[in-house]
């Protein structure tokens, strides 16, 4: 993703407090939209926002462009026939909310707090503080860990989440990926450019992951599918490098070595509403919870995967993103925006 074009002198009174270079196409007295992340859905909030004439301010969170940015390929987003790298799709979204007159900060929110009137206030890690008028969830979800000892130590030295990120630099290496889904079979199709083996580690019998999908990766030569496996423990992380994996047969409990040289972990997501928590109300795995795209805060929505625990595709995000913007609109506008 290219730098992050900051919105610098934003503070609690939000967008009005902007310099007056970065508040294009902002009326005396408009009401002002924030969007909390740039993942397919807070890019397709922007684009509809932006085009209305809200000039809407985009705080790009932790991860801009969210996890899709190390996707390899995309091949069922609509448009694309021949797929499209996750990275260029978010750049060419981020460059389509841009073009309307949307604006990137990068910022992550820790806190919010309703506000008299609707919508919320907005802590920042770095201390400052953002009033919305509306506000439009979209912060994601992020990779899950395994949550094994060590792993943290090893993240990046052994441990990755992401094939493209880090493939390359295990050339030459039999490396393991674990999970059954779509993203694990794209991590581990992926890897067979680089690895000299991959192997693949599934709980179950059977991968969740599409057909196609999955018969790439069974027919694949350079791939070995541990069924009915989990990672039991590192071997020897205190050594700084990763060097091999205990695996456990979950119906047998036998034991079992697999030297490798990296561990790309594929085992699902985990839903970024830690900072929402306190105020808005979530499932038992840490989704938020609401009505369509409406939560009970008034002037405050929700779009994509941090409150979707059952499609979680980039498409679906886009619609969510598309159906915010334009409740979100229509909120300012009864409110008098």
């Amino acid at each position: 993703m290219h730098p992050i074009a900051e919105a610098p002198g934003a503070d609690r009174a939000g967008i009005s407090a902007l310099p007056q270079g970065a508040r294009r196409g902002i009326l005396p007295g408009m009401k002002s939209l924030i969007v909390l992340g740039s993942g397919p859905a807070g890019l397709t909030a922007a684009i509809y926002a932006a085009r209305a004439g809200l000039a809407p301010l985009v705080l790009d969170g932790p991860a801009p462009g969210g996890p899709l940015v190390t996707t390899p390929l995309i091949e069922n987003y609509p448009g694309f026939p021949d797929g499209i790298p996750g990275f260029e799709l978010m750049e060419i979204m981020r460059k389509q909310a841009e073009r309307f007159g949307a604006r990137f900060q990068g910022a992550e929110v820790v806190r919010i707090e309703p506000a008299t009137g609707g919508g919320a206030d907005l802590s920042l890690a770095d201390g400052a503080t953002l009033r919305a008028d509306a506000l439009i969830i979209a912060t994601g979800a992020g990779h899950r860990p395994l949550g094994l000892p060590g792993e943290a130590e090893l993240a990046g030295h052994g441990i990755s989440y992401c094939a493209t990120c880090d493939g390359a630099f295990h050339r030459g290496q039999p490396v393991a990926v674990v999970g059954g889904g779509d993203t694990a079979m794209e991590e581990a199709l992926f890897l067979t450019r680089f690895a000299t083996r991959v192997h693949v580690i599934h709980r179950r019998d059977a991968f969740r992951a599409s057909k196609i999908m999955a018969e790439r990766v069974l027919a694949h030569p350079k791939i070995e599918v541990h069924w009915n496996s989990v990672v039991a423990a590192l071997v020897d992380p205190a050594q700084g490098k990763l060097t091999a994996l205990k695996l456990r047969d979950v119906k047998t409990d036998a034991e079992s070595h697999l030297e490798v040289g990296a561990l790309f972990v594929a085992i699902g997501l985990v839903p970024a509403s830690a900072p929402f928590a306190d105020v808005l109300e979530t499932d038992p795995n840490g989704y938020l919870v609401a009505t369509g795209v409406r939560t009970p805060l008034p002037g405050v929505f929700v779009a994509g995967d941090v409150a979707d625990s059952r499609y979680r595709q980039a498409v679906t995000a886009a619609g969510e993103g598309c159906r915010a913007a334009i409740e979100a609109m229509h909120y300012l506008e009864e409110a008098g925006a």
